[in-house]
């Protein structure tokens, strides 16, 4: 008897270690969440996440936990978060937008802790790829891309003669910086004859850049900025008060003021985060799971935003719409 336990002890020794690296599950996940600011999107995004982890059999409070934290745009704060989580030796980081993602891939570098992001626009341009297709580190994610040139065509269609076109932006955010090469490449197909850009490094800075608008521009539109997300009715008061056209990239800048978003839903953003988290806690690299994106799904019009403007939004177009707001 002596002898046959101790056969099967020394059976189980051998067999344990191998059994996680077959694909048996750990007992429990621990995740950190980073979040450049508090915004609509971005708190869809993390739900969405969420969410589809406990789809997968990841489920909170049961085999994972989440430490969240929202750094409201300290950098500094975002670089200590991505390091405190690397030190408690988290199982995976989702970190939400490009300036969180950049300081989380900068943490993570010469460790075994992945990353997987959501709403960061280019991760190449960001420096936290090598390439969308073989990401090559311990990042990827799910890209808020959205076509530029599409966005902005429904802002002519609404209001066609635009010829100035101004647009605010944080130019400290590569996402944003992208996003304003894009429309500048779209402008001359669409009829605009030039892009007037207004930068602000803070929200405290929006108001003053959207007032250098007034009087250069014929509308204003939004690229899906972090900074700006965050003060967009101060951009909306100056173009209610002065009649200048404002469309956005996303659709919570339409609920908030806006004439137009046309973008993808944060929320799917966030799934499809979430599933490929999902990949990477059951064993896949990173660095061998490309990037994917979401597409535009949404079109949100305000047409009583559209008046206070000192413009109406054509019927064709409002036939487009998925979504009309107030």
């Amino acid at each position: 008897m002596k002898r046959t336990v101790i056969a099967i002890l020394a059976l189980m020794m051998v067999v344990l270690p191998f059994s996680t690296a077959f694909g048996q599950e750990k007992a429990t996940y621990k995740i950190g969440i980073t979040q450049i600011i508090t915004h609509p999107a971005l708190d869809l995004c993390r739900k969405g996440f969420i969410d589809q982890l406990a789809k997968e059999g990841f489920t909170e409070g049961v085999n994972v936990t989440y430490d969240y934290r929202n750094v409201e745009g300290d950098m500094s704060l975002a670089a200590s978060i991505a390091q405190k989580f690397v030190a408690e030796k988290v199982d995976l980081i989702f970190s939400i937008a490009t300036p969180t993602t950049q300081a989380s891939a900068k943490a993570v570098e010469g460790t075994d802790v992945p990353v997987v992001f959501g709403a960061l626009t280019d991760p190449v341009a960001a420096g936290v790829v090598d390439s969308w297709e073989k990401p090559g580190g311990n990042v990827t994610g799910c890209s808020d891309w959205a076509d530029v040139g599409a966005q902005v065509k429904l802002a002519m269609d609404i209001h066609p003669g635009i010829k100035k076109l101004g647009v605010i932006y944080n130019a400290g955010e590569i996402n944003s910086v992208v996003q304003v090469k894009e429309l500048k490449k779209a402008a001359p197909a669409l009829g605009i004859e030039k892009v007037v850009e207004a930068t602000a490094a803070t929200t405290a800075d929006i108001y003053a850049a959207a007032m250098s608008l007034v009087g250069r521009v014929d509308a204003i539109w939004e690229p899906t900025d972090n900074t700006v997300a965050a003060a967009m009715e101060s951009i909306v008061k100056v173009a209610e008060s002065n009649k200048i056209p404002l469309f956005g990239s996303d659709i919570s800048m339409a609920k908030r003021g806006a004439i137009s978003g046309a973008g993808l839903d944060y929320y799917v953003n966030g799934v499809e985060a979430g599933k490929l988290a999902a990949r990477i806690l059951r064993g896949e690299k990173a660095a061998d799971i490309a990037v994917t994106r979401c597409p535009i799904t949404i079109i949100y019009l305000s047409p009583k935003a559209a008046e206070r403007m000192g413009i109406s939004i054509p019927a064709n177009v409002l036939e487009r719409a998925t979504e009309i707001g107030s």
